[in-house]
């Protein structure tokens, strides 16, 4: 007689996906700029595409520096 258990996974060892934060945004700190281009192109929220744009510029200033 076989039972199925599942096995349990101590709260640790559990694994996020790194380039979303725990409510589901993005992370936009390790993506270059063709990603975040990318990205904007796919985003239908405004509020997340003005993010974008802004960090898009920060990235920009900041190379040209």
């Amino acid at each position: 007689m076989a039972t199925s258990t599942s096995v349990r996974i101590h709260p640790g060892r559990r694994k996020a996906n790194p380039m979303t934060t725990k409510n589901g945004k993005p992370r936009l700190g390790p993506l270059n700029m063709k990603q975040l281009t990318d990205l904007l192109e796919k985003t239908s929220a405004k509020k997340i595409k003005a993010k974008i744009q802004r960090y898009i510029q920060k990235r920009m200033k900041i190379t040209n520096d």
